[in-house]
């Protein structure tokens, strides 16, 4: 279970809602236990795919490092990486797997017309060949 606490999901969703319609990308950062994990903040990135960015995203290296960094610097880990899909549902597309990291959960916000709809929390497994959904809370207003 991935829970994501209020401003990481107004960060995620006004990211979403100002790059459509384009996708837009970024990390989670918060902690984990065996209870599950907890997002504490978000930071939005820039979509660096140099192609169509409707249906494409990607997250510099170097980014991903210093997000990693920063989250360490708060005594938080880097819990996933967040996406959205525009003008479609949330849902793990093959590419999405097969670029993700089996360590990390990925969330996906459905933005249709410009407006949050829905969104979904995926595992992908080690071998990049499936990836279950993973149950998430965000706050509801």
């Amino acid at each position: 279970m991935i829970k994501i606490e209020p401003e990481a999901w107004r960060v995620m969703v006004d990211h979403a809602q100002a790059l459509y319609p384009n996708e837009c990308c970024g990390v989670m950062l918060g902690s984990s236990s065996g209870a599950g994990k907890t997002v504490f903040s978000a930071l939005a990135l820039e979509n660096k795919y140099q192609g169509k960015q409707e249906d494409r995203y990607e997250i510099d290296p170097a980014d991903l490092m210093r997000a990693d960094r920063q989250a360490r610097e708060q005594g938080h880990e880097l819990i996933g990486i967040f996406h959205s899909h525009p003008d479609c549902d949330a849902y793990f597309s093959k590419t999405d797997l097969e670029n993700s990291c089996p360590w990390y959960s990925f969330v996906v916000l459905s933005v249709k017309n410009g407006k949050f709809d829905h969104a979904n929390s995926f595992l992908p497994d080690a071998d990049q060949t499936a990836a279950e959904k993973e149950e998430l809370q965000w706050p509801k207003s």
